[in-house]
């Protein structure tokens, strides 16, 4: 998977912009993404804090350590 060149703290902080008023299209423009890696982005980050986010990256890193069960 390619690695973002965005970190997960500049994510939130393109999300927070948008949540307080600015427009999408602008606010993509402005940072250089495009509207749908926007809403991706949104789909995956909406509502953390910066400080949330190291509880959700041990969450994806412990879940695919652990085995499903037949």
């Amino acid at each position: 998977m390619k690695k973002s060149k965005f970190s997960e703290s500049q994510i939130v902080g393109v999300l927070k912009e948008v949540e307080a008023g600015a427009k999408v299209g602008e606010t993509c423009r402005k940072h250089g993404i495009s509207e749908l890696c926007y809403y991706q982005w949104k789909s995956k980050y909406a509502g953390l804090e910066v400080s949330q986010l190291g509880q959700l990256r041990d969450w994806y890193t412990d879940s695919g350590t652990y085995s499903v069960f037949p």
